[in-house]
């Protein structure tokens, strides 16, 4: 009777043990939560751009927003599972205010999302954004899919909370692409993911001066090149 009992409440005590400790999925484990793939799932950025162009002397400043959402899972041409995702664009008018301009297809663009990694084909160019699992300071090419040449990124910080445009937004990773600087050039190229939305940031800054001043960086006297900033505005599900 004694032995029953005790492997009754032994049972018991298993029993809740394993329903407070519940396993999460192997996807949240690995990182996919950096770049969810629910369907109808969107994410609006505001877009700064800045061209320099030292021949013409001109430059040019572009603002817009652009939509990007997750409309459809099929199977690629290679037999995986891929993402539909659809761009959108408002132009910047300083006479009306966004919510009064209507969005405007702009592209489409494909993504895989797997266990192991998350790949972009923007412009029919395919690129790996992220790579499973996250680890601070782990590394790879990420033009390994394309043919432009190896492009290292890794992952410079994990799980950081941070403020992304207006937005206070908590497990921000930084992928560091590329910086690199010398006396007449500077190139910053920069993502960063949060979990439950994907990218939040995207910075792209290549630019160039011959004309070098002593204790005056090349970001103080510009001569060609772009600084391109796309940054989280809001983010749902429709």
């Amino acid at each position: 009777m004694k032995i029953s009992l005790f492997i009754s409440i032994s049972a018991c005590l298993l029993f809740f043990s394993c329903v407070k400790k519940k396993i999460p999925d192997s996807s949240s484990l690995l990182g996919l939560d950096y770049y969810p793939k629910t369907i109808g799932k969107f994410v609006v950025y505001d877009i700064d751009s800045t061209i320099y162009n030292s021949l013409t002397q001109d430059t040019i400043l572009t603002k817009y927003r652009i939509k990007e959402k997750i409309t459809e899972l099929f199977t690629d041409n290679e037999g995986q599972e891929a993402l539909r995702m659809e761009r959108f664009i408002k132009k910047y008018n300083p006479n009306k205010s966004y919510d009064s301009i209507a969005w405007t297809i702009k592209e489409v663009w494909m993504v895989n999302a797997n266990l192991k990694s998350v790949q972009v084909v923007e412009g029919n160019i395919r690129y790996t954004k992220l790579i499973f699992p996250i680890q601070q300071g782990a590394g790879w090419d990420g033009n390994a899919k394309n043919t432009m040449g190896e492009w290292m990124y890794s992952y410079e910080y994990i799980d950081k909370a941070e403020t992304i445009g207006s937005k206070q937004v908590d497990k921000v990773l930084k992928v560091k692409q590329k910086n690199y600087r010398t006396l007449i050039s500077y190139q910053n190229y920069n993502e960063k993911y949060a979990k439950g939305i994907g990218l939040v940031y995207r910075e792209i800054t290549d630019i160039l001066s011959n004309n070098v001043i002593a204790n005056v960086p090349v970001e103080g006297r510009i001569e060609d090149g772009v600084i391109y900033k796309q940054t989280l505005v809001t983010y749902s599900n429709e």
